[in-house]
């Protein structure tokens, strides 16, 4: 079965920096578009990062200036780095990608678990 497994949540103090880290696994033909979603308590998931195959990457306009997504197509990883970490960065981080899966040929897309974000002094 394809998966994506999401790590290096945690806790961290304001100002902090953070590197999440999602690999995907299974019959996995090709991965297109990765992306990081995330939901904080009451409030509508939100698409913070993606990146294209070609590398070209689009960020939430409010976190533009502290986020880095980066993709690994040998590991099957996509990462996202996150600086100068703000309470209001409290949240469930969800990996996302658009996998065509090797035996069905088919193209779905695929979420990950989430890794538990917590900024708190």
């Amino acid at each position: 079965q394809v998966q994506l497994v999401e790590s290096g949540g945690g806790l961290v103090q304001p100002g902090g920096s953070l590197r999440l880290s999602c690999a995907a696994s299974g019959g996995i033909s090709s991965i297109y578009a990765m992306r990081w979603y995330r939901q904080a308590p009451g409030k509508q998931r939100e698409l913070v990062a993606s990146i294209s195959t070609e590398g070209r990457v689009r960020y939430l306009d409010s976190v533009q200036s502290r986020l880095t997504i980066s993709r690994d197509d040998i590991k099957k990883t996509v990462d996202l780095s996150i600086d100068s970490l703000k309470l209001e960065d409290t949240a469930v981080y969800i990996c996302n990608a658009d996998i065509r899966e090797r035996f069905t040929h088919a193209t779905a897309t695929y979420w990950g678990r989430g890794a538990q974000v917590t900024v708190s002094s």
